[in-house]
């Protein structure tokens, strides 16, 4: 692509300006898990966007506030980015190399919590829009933000404030919140994200904790009650028992596995990357292992507490139990609908006593990959990586992408710095510099190639 030098140019030599910036916000904590920093960050995405000339509000919701910008430009063409302020808690904190809170550059890369998801994703495309205003005046096309804080505990609220500003949020395509390269620094273009259904699972078996001598011949244990409780949901070979789940499972489509199969095979880049010795169901490598990865939905129990865990022992009957449990839903599936089947089978299998706290949860959503703004975005990525992405139809996470896809009407596209050892959601977050650059310079061509 022709054009783009003095983008290029300007994104290269104002870049500390722009990693000083994500220092500062990177600085600012926002953990929704905990309600920390939300309404503060919010403010400072605010004063973000104005900075560029946007006109941006805080609205409240019933959760943290969201942040909507909007700048017009020379087409009536509208390009709606969707990002996120809030992150993961930084535990365990001893793990850190450095502060979670206080960003550091080392060795070509910057580590701190959200500094890549999604922090820096912002920044660099804020980046991008700064060289476009500095060469050009204005930008060539309409451009909005919705940003939202709550994105790591399931954007309860988001669904709600999108319906409320349809028309506020109108646009003719959006780019999504994050994206990445693989291991083989290709960049990848992912046109589907899996649903969730997020849940907690507990039991109260009695009033206070007992001492196990006294308890463990007579009364009811909160541990093993969930335990049992547990293994009723799915059997050794992996299959989910719950009644009717999978009634509503759309296949994937011969087109799905052709790109599937484009993909390179993944089994020893897990292996070493992730320590896994063998895959489930005696899967092995190959396009099978990427497709089950993929289309086949998931009950994971991502989390157990009870009684005692500390150093020594302690004699103790637990009076209460619970476990985090995700379904991961492919298309067709619906987070209330699994809910449902859930608790009739619990109540089925005699666990009535088992309370269920929805957590969370969207369906699955995809994007059209012959979409011409889909083409456009992955063509343009190659002027910068060298290399056009790979299409991927779909990958295991999930986020809010359905209402963007189904109530919006929009074309979801991805794109971003992402890496495969950026560590998002655990100790020593990064980014690498040299891919935040490329970042923001994608960005400025798909701004620029969309308006026309």
């Amino acid at each position: 692509m022709k054009g783009y030098e003095k983008l290029d140019e300007y994104i290269d030599k104002n870049l500390n300006q722009s990693l000083d910036e994500l220092k500062t916000y990177v600085a600012q904590p926002s953990i929704s898990a905990q309600n920390l920093g939300l309404k503060e960050c919010a403010q400072m995405v605010k004063e973000m966007l104005e900075k560029r000339g946007f006109k941006a509000e805080i609205n409240a919701t019933d959760g943290a506030p969201v942040v909507f910008g909007e700048i017009k430009g020379k087409s009536d063409r509208t390009l709606l980015i969707y990002n996120h302020y809030d992150v993961q808690p930084p535990e365990p904190l001893d793990l850190w190399e450095s502060p979670p809170f206080e960003p550091q550059i080392r060795d070509g890369k910057m580590y701190g919590r959200g500094v890549s998801d999604d922090k820096g994703h912002l920044t660099s495309r804020l980046h991008a829009i700064d060289a476009i205003l500095a060469e050009e005046g204005e930008l060539p096309c309409n451009i909005k933000f919705i940003i939202e804080g709550e994105e790591e505990t399931a954007s309860v609220h988001l669904h709600d404030y999108i319906a409320e500003n349809l028309d506020k949020l109108k646009a003719d395509a959006c780019v999504w919140e994050f994206g990445s390269v693989d291991h083989r620094e290709r960049p990848q273009q992912y046109l589907g994200l899996r649903g969730i259904c997020y849940v907690e699972l507990s039991v109260t078996a009695l009033g206070t904790d007992v001492h196990s001598g006294i308890g463990g011949s007579i009364f009811p244990n909160a541990a093993w009650r969930l335990v049992w409780a547990l293994s009723t949901l799915k059997g050794s070979d992996e299959r989910i028992r719950i009644p009717g789940f999978y009634d509503d499972v759309i296949p994937p489509t011969e087109r799905d596995r052709e790109f599937m199969e484009k993909l390179p095979d993944v089994e020893e880049e897990y292996k070493t990357r992730y320590g896994v010795k063998e895959f489930i169901k005696g899967l092995t490598g190959g396009t099978d292992l990427k497709m089950e990865e993929v289309f086949t939905p998931t009950c994971t129990i991502c989390g157990l507490t009870s009684g005692y865990q500390g150093p020594g022992s302690k004699t103790v009957q637990p009076a209460f139990a619970s476990a985090k449990v995700d379904f991961r839903l492919v298309p067709g599936q619906k987070p209330q609908d699994i809910l449902k089947k859930l608790r009739a089978h619990l109540d089925a299998e005699g666990f009535r006593d088992v309370e269920i706290t929805f957590l969370g949860g969207e369906p699955a959503a995809r994007t059209d990959p012959d979409h011409p703004f889909v083409k456009m975005v992955v063509e343009s990525a190659e002027d910068v990586y060298d290399i056009p992405m790979d299409v991927v139809p779909m990958i295991g996470g999930s986020g809010p992408s359905y209402p963007f896809v189904h109530d919006l009407g929009l074309p979801v596209v991805t794109m971003g710095l992402g890496h495969p050892d950026t560590r998002a959601h655990a100790p020593n977050e990064n980014i690498r510099i040299d891919l935040y650059v490329q970042h923001a310079k994608h960005m400025a061509r798909v701004i620029k190639e969309f308006a026309k």
